[in-house]
């Protein structure tokens, strides 16, 4: 668990690498860490809002590179690499509403049959990872909580979300993770 202090250190950290990138292009040097644990690898996701509207998010589900590392590069990927938006410009810097969610790494859901997943999820505390082949699909433990979702809805959701039919998790070969995110918001 990371502190406030060390939450509020990552926001302003990802409004500055948004900054300095859509402002001047430059992608900011990794400062020192006030806290060892900031340097630690970790999953995070920044997602972007403008007016409560979704406008960018971006992460690595993973812990495949060092928390300030990544939240840099996930910070930029939001404010300009997700591809159902077009880049950030520098008017809707102002605007944008940083959130940063720090994951757990993801952990396999074992089931002996596809209804038991409705049991082992907990809706606004477990994130979902669905995958089958070379689709994958992940949502944030905020988002159902946000649509009103049951555990079916996100299932279904999470599916659709990985391109494929709402019912996937059903199949057999289907796998599915699940993790917990600290999130915190400008």
């Amino acid at each position: 668990m990371l502190t406030q202090s060390e939450g509020d250190f990552l926001l302003k950290l990802a409004r500055t690498a948004i900054e300095s990138y859509v402002l001047d292009g430059k992608v900011i040097i990794t400062p020192k860490s006030p806290s060892p644990i900031l340097k630690e690898n970790m999953g995070v996701f920044v997602t972007l809002h403008i007016n409560g509207e979704l406008r960018g998010c971006i992460g690595y589900p993973e812990p495949v590179k060092p928390l300030l590392n990544a939240l840099i590069e996930v910070a930029i990927g939001a404010a300009t690499g997700d591809p159902r938006f077009s880049p950030l410009n520098s008017h809707e810097l102002e605007k944008i509403h940083v959130e940063v969610s720090v994951l757990t790494p993801p952990e396999l859901i074992v089931t002996d049959r596809p209804s038991e997943y409705l049991e082992k999820i907990d809706v606004g505390h477990d994130g979902l990872i669905i995958e089958k082949g070379l689709f994958r699909g992940l949502l944030l433990p905020q988002v159902p909580v946000e649509w009103g979702w049951d555990t079916e809805e996100f299932l279904a959701n999470t599916c659709l979300k990985a391109g494929m039919t709402p019912d996937c998790w059903l199949q057999e070969g289907v796998k599915i993770y699940r993790f917990q995110s600290q999130i915190f918001n400008e």
